[in-house]
């Protein structure tokens, strides 16, 4: 195929958008490929829908291959499915009532409706069966940002799998990761499987797929020796031995007056940060709870959600007052009437912990025998920590989340009644798992991944076209002549015959970053030959035109 740039909507731009900061965010706009309709809402224009759709295929292919089966699911969706899973209180949840002021949601994902649908399945001889569409969500985003990577409507590949056992949702489980893998290596997007938190999906197990990229809202923790990856919200690991002070018998109280923060007690005392501990106090359904950790590490919130079960929020300085009797600097669990959960780095050692009375805190403080705490992983992992598999040092990158797969066994089948007869002829809840997949996501990881101070430089699978032919003044019939040689081979052809300079025209090649570019120009009617240069590496070679084959 064979395209005229004369006669598509490509409109390239030399700067950046003003309120860009993500790469993809800038390169996908410049180079002509989305526009913003609103605060994360997005057209793709036809270059980037091109793209997209290269995607797309690629997912679906990998889809079938496991047997999954495709289908379309509506995006209004009856409010009382997601009241019966408990998930119609979610705040990132658009709501809307019709004429007759009945109650719709638009889904950000389809669980509710594909177990609406699996009440058909009977019986065991029915099962497994995974089911998957393409489909646009609708997400009440707070802060849309970074172009595709944080937006308010979006297209999503989401398939299920419905099993009769834990054994069967394995074995989709590990169907779709391998799938998976393939897809994002298809893709060329350098993506890790890690371990993550379910958050509002629900089930027990979930993997999360990061994109590593400068503009990405999640962190990748993983080991410099290759066997460790995690979110940083799950991610464990050992932080470096403190410098302890000799152990007391018993703790000791010591004034410090003005010390309100870590840094404060440390210096004062003139001990190592480490030796201390931190009380992040939080309110949970109106009862106090205080977080412990290390006093040079931080309090993840994401692990505390997965320690409590419930939300919580920070607790006031009003709260604190009552609750421990003492300015916020000043608390600690000793004699505090408040459950606690410490982390695991502080179950051995004593440490410097605030008093519960202001402008004091206690040296000696030892878990176990001073205050007895829930232990758990609640710190957050920090650049250099020790890996607990194999002692590496554990390093943090910024990511995309470009994929995310969950068991979620019988979170929503019990609630919408999707079961079916077993073997043994006793009616049996589905098994479920979900896995998501974000075609536009993709695309931008692929951006952030592939680029350079020019422009994209698009993975030869998922690039619009597969040469960008430019063709410098009075040499149309050549031009013509290489397309229809390209096109022969089997090549996708972009046919840059716009009325420009040659300058402007190799700027917007490099801008929209197709895989290879061919340039006819004078010394063409000299040799018959044109350069053929590699977007990726910057290699150019000359080729006579009759010699053209595939550039792919």
């Amino acid at each position: 195929m064979v395209r005229r740039a004369s006669q598509l909507f490509i409109p390239t731009l030399r700067d950046d958008p003003a309120e860009a900061e993500a790469v993809s965010h800038k390169l996908l706009v410049r180079g002509g490929f989305i526009r913003q309709v609103s605060a994360g809402l997005w057209s793709y224009l036809p270059l980037g829908w091109r793209v997209h759709e290269k995607i797309v295929q690629i997912i679906r292919e990998e889809m079938d291959s496991i047997g999954a089966q495709e289908m379309l699911m509506p995006v209004l969706t009856p409010a009382e499915l997601w009241k019966s899973t408990g998930r119609y209180s979610i705040p990132e949840v658009f709501k809307l009532r019709d004429r007759n002021e009945r109650e719709f949601v638009l889904p950000l994902t389809h669980e509710e409706t594909v177990a609406f649908h699996a009440r058909e399945i009977q019986s065991y001889r029915d099962l497994p069966q995974m089911l998957y569409h393409f489909q646009t969500k609708h997400r009440d985003e707070p802060r849309p940002r970074a172009g595709l990577i944080r937006v308010r409507e979006f297209i999503m590949k989401d398939s299920y799998s419905f099993d009769r056992d834990e054994e069967g949702l394995d074995a989709s489980f590990g169907l779709h990761k391998g799938a998976y893998d393939r897809i994002f290596e298809r893709c060329e997007v350098e993506a890790y499987a890690v371990q993550a938190e379910s958050g509002m999906m629900g089930g027990s197990e979930s993997m999360d797929y990061l994109a590593p990229a400068e503009s990405g809202a999640n962190t990748l923790v993983t080991c410099e020796r290759g066997d460790y990856a995690a979110d940083l919200e799950i991610a464990r690991g050992i932080p470096r031995a403190p410098e302890l002070p000799d152990d007391l018998e018993a703790p000791e109280e010591v004034e410090t007056p003005g010390a309100k923060t870590i840094e404060d007690v440390a210096q004062l005392l003139g001990i190592d940060a480490a030796a201390t501990s931190k009380a992040m106090p939080v309110v949970m359904n109106g009862e106090v709870v205080l977080g412990l950790v290390r006093g040079d590490d931080r309090l993840d919130e994401g692990k505390m959600l997965e320690v409590l079960g419930q939300p919580f929020r920070p607790a006031t300085e009003e709260e604190i007052q009552k609750a421990f009797g003492a300015d916020p600097g000043s608390i600690g669990p000793v004699g505090a009437a408040v459950q606690i959960v410490a982390d695991e780095a502080l179950r051995k050692g004593q440490y410097v912990a605030g008093a519960n009375r202001t402008g004091h805190h206690l040296r000696g403080v030892e878990a176990g025998r001073d205050f007895q705490p829930r232990f758990a992983n609640i710190r957050q992992v920090r650049e250099g920590d020790t890996c607990s598999k194999c002692g590496g040092a554990l390093r943090l990158q910024t990511a995309i989340e470009v994929g995310h797969i969950f068991k979620l066994g019988t979170y929503y089948s019990e609630p919408l009644e999707a079961t079916f007869i077993d073997q043994d002829g006793k009616e049996k809840l589905l098994i479920m798992g979900s896995y998501g997949i974000g075609p536009g996501r993709t695309m931008a990881a692929a951006v952030e991944q592939h680029h350079d101070d020019d422009g994209i430089k698009w993975p030869r699978t998922v690039a619009p076209y597969d040469v960008h032919l430019v063709s410098l003044p009075g040499l149309e019939e050549q031009a013509a002549q290489v397309a229809s040689k390209l096109d022969e081979a089997g090549d996708d052809v972009l046919l840059d015959d716009r009325d420009q300079r040659a300058g402007e025209k190799f700027a917007d090649a490099d801008l929209i970053g197709l895989p290879v570019r061919v340039t006819v120009g004078k010394k063409t009617l000299e040799d018959g030959a044109v350069d053929v240069r590699s977007r990726e590496t910057g290699e150019e070679s000359r080729v006579a035109i009759g010699e053209l084959g595939s550039l792919r």
